[in-house]
């Protein structure tokens, strides 16, 4: 059988398949169908540093191909992670990457301070949050702020750190290099893409927020165009994402570039994706008699 192993920023997954932060909370209810040691990692609910209610419902939104979410962040805070959580976590045998946002590069280094006494493996930073001292700006939209917010939290800790790019962007590629010179030991991309759904009987947005991300598989193209662009920018690793739904799905994300890659949407149609979308991967490489994943890294050939 061919070796499903792959190795980011020095850090072991037995397989390249992990559930993307958001759709798989902190993994309790997952457990009631499958071991999470199957996982080759697991990217926890985005963690802030004081607890979040989130946004006022409806919150979620259904789309042609995919999902609209404006959940805003709802969690317990950093505190309770760590004391609620995390442990619970590293009992799994399976690689932690925990997922951080906040308003400030301040607050951001806040929590990733915090997380550098755990043994938590990786830390992944959200830079699609508002930034509140530039008049709410997202963090991953302009190379400054990108720049910023990962040199403040590469300060703050000496765990890896992933970025995770917003694709709500004119060239995705110069934030990578940002944020890439910034410090970042990997990204990952894409995030959800701005969009709206209205409600033609009461002329008012569906969401409360008016606005939300959009994510399933008709972003997929998008995300696979993305980590091949970023693959050709930058020297660090990429973990892909954004409407990956199978196996073949998986590996074309890799094909372009990626050296893992997050499910997310999928997850909530059949809670067992993740797990099926391994053994795909596997029956893929042995058919084409390909021995290890890592084989096939960043091997498409354009025109």
């Amino acid at each position: 059988m061919a070796d499903l192993s792959v190795n980011i920023c020095g850090i072991d997954f037995k397989n390249p398949i992990i559930p993307a932060s958001g759709v798989f909370g902190y993994g309790r209810e997952y457990e009631e169908f499958y071991s999470l040691s199957e996982l080759g990692g697991i990217a926890t609910k985005g963690t802030t540093a004081k607890k979040r209610t989130g946004n006022l419902a409806p919150r979620i939104a259904e789309t042609p191909a995919g999902m609209l979410n404006s959940v805003g962040l709802q969690n317990g805070g950093i505190d309770n992670f760590i004391a609620q959580e995390l442990p619970n976590l590293l009992q799994k045998n399976t690689v932690i990457l925990a997922n951080i946002a906040g308003s400030t590069p301040e607050e951001c280094a806040e929590v990733a301070s915090k997380l550098d006494n755990t043994d938590v493996h990786m830390i992944e930073l959200n830079i699609s949050c508002p930034n509140v001292k530039q008049g709410g700006a997202a963090f991953g939209t302009s190379c400054a702020m990108a720049e910023q917010v990962t040199s403040v939290v590469r300060k703050a800790t000496s765990k890896p750190l992933v970025v995770k790019l917003s694709p709500n962007v004119t060239s995705i590629t110069e934030i990578a290099k940002a944020v890439e010179s910034a410090g970042a030991d990997a990204v990952s991309l894409i995030n959800t893409l701005l969009g709206m759904r209205i409600d033609v009987n009461t002329r008012r947005p569906v969401l409360r927020n008016n606005v939300g991300g959009l994510s399933g598989s008709a972003i997929f193209p998008i995300a696979v165009r993305m980590v091949w662009q970023v693959a050709n920018a930058v020297q660090i690793p990429i973990i892909g994402m954004g409407g990956v739904t199978s196996g073949e799905n998986a590996i074309e994300l890799m094909m372009a570039g990626a050296s893992a890659v997050q499910v997310g949407m999928a997850v909530f149609t059949d809670p067992y994706a993740p797990i099926k979308i391994i053994n795909q991967m596997q029956e893929f490489l042995d058919n084409k008699n390909i021995s290890s994943v890592r084989e096939i890294i960043g091997t498409v050939q354009p025109w």
